[in-house]
């Protein structure tokens, strides 16, 4: 059993910020920018939460598949900047778009977690009859977690939201999932919570994995290991997924990969011996948004065109985590 995608939905913040904005903020310029990471500008919330942008890419998913809110059976939210710690971000989708009959969760994979999630909505119409939808939303904000002092990292992330409604099909499906936990310390940014009253105050279990110097809640990034494990994970993950059918990645029409740069985007694609012309990218207006970047991508192929019913599409995400992924897909 596959899946079919209905429909899909995006919202893009309207802020749009050019590289040359960076130089007031820190020493860099447009050149170094554009020839290291590919992006020239990203969008950034001006105030818009993350649960808001990602309720307006599901209403417009929800619109263009023309089906009623109440028939959706479950929701699942990829996000690693949810404006709370609770409630979840798919409760707050599920009120604004009236899916009144939705189970609804998030999911927290980093950069794989689209792919992630629509390998578990695949899992969860596999196994129940009676679902009959499922909208998927990923919605970042890394606006929120950016530490806009590391002339490093804080040019390559964007906010953002897309969205899919998916059902179930006999079209092809296949996926891989993966995970290598000894990576965390490559990229990650920190939780602080207080302690309770009664205690001593101080951590009884220290990490040593991670930079005890940091104390801020702000993503730290280890650029040059998350190039070497992204290099490699792309081409590791869309052969897996391939394998476990029998399908050659050649016979993919178009591969989605994660926006997080240029550079890793080709060192993969000939890793894996396939031509850019294959890969759709959009890194260059739209920036790192994490778990958003694969369905943005894909809003955008389907909308001008680049996406046909038909066509054989393989999502491929990897990041933080370290998580990688990989689902192939009949349009």
């Amino acid at each position: 059993m596959g899946i079919n995608i209905l429909s899909t939905g995006g919202y893009l913040p309207s802020l749009a910020v050019k590289n040359e904005s960076f130089t007031k903020i820190i020493e860099t310029n447009d050149e170094w920018i554009r020839t290291r990471t590919g992006i020239c500008e990203r969008r950034l919330s001006d105030g818009e939460p993350t649960w808001y942008m990602g309720a307006m890419a599901a209403k417009q998913a929800i619109e263009r598949a023309g089906i009623d809110p109440a028939e959706i059976g479950l929701i699942i939210d990829s996000t690693i900047t949810s404006d709370f710690i609770t409630p979840s971000a798919a409760c707050i989708v599920q009120r604004e778009v009236g899916a009144v009959n939705a189970t609804a969760f998030d999911l927290g994979a980093a950069c794989s977690g689209f792919v992630y999630a629509v390998d578990t909505a695949h899992r969860f119409l596999l196994t129940d009859d009676n679902l009959k939808y499922v909208l998927i939303v990923a919605n970042e904000n890394l606006s929120y977690i950016t530490n806009y002092s590391d002339r490093a990292s804080c040019i390559l992330f964007g906010d953002g939201a897309a969205a899919i409604i998916i059902e179930r099909s006999d079209k092809l499906y296949t996926s891989w999932l993966g995970a290598d936990g000894t990576g965390a310390k490559f990229l990650y940014a920190k939780s602080r919570y207080e302690g309770s009253p009664f205690g001593s105050g101080r951590p009884r279990v220290a990490d040593d994995e991670t930079d005890p110097q940091v104390t801020h809640r702000k993503l730290v990034q280890d650029g040059k290991e998350v190039y070497k494990f992204a290099t490699k994970a792309l081409p590791t993950a869309a052969r897996n997924a391939a394998d476990k059918i029998g399908l050659s990645t050649e016979d993919i029409d178009l591969f989605i990969p994660h926006q997080a740069n240029i550079r890793i985007i080709e060192t993969a694609a000939k890793n894996l011996g396939v031509s850019m012309d294959k890969f759709y990218v959009n890194i260059d207006k739209r920036g790192n948004t994490s778990s958003a970047s694969i369905p943005i991508a894909f809003d955008e192929a389907v909308t001008n065109g680049r996406i046909k019913r038909g066509d054989k599409v393989c999502f491929v995400g990897f990041g933080a985590g370290l998580t990688l992924g990989s689902a192939i897909f009949e349009y």
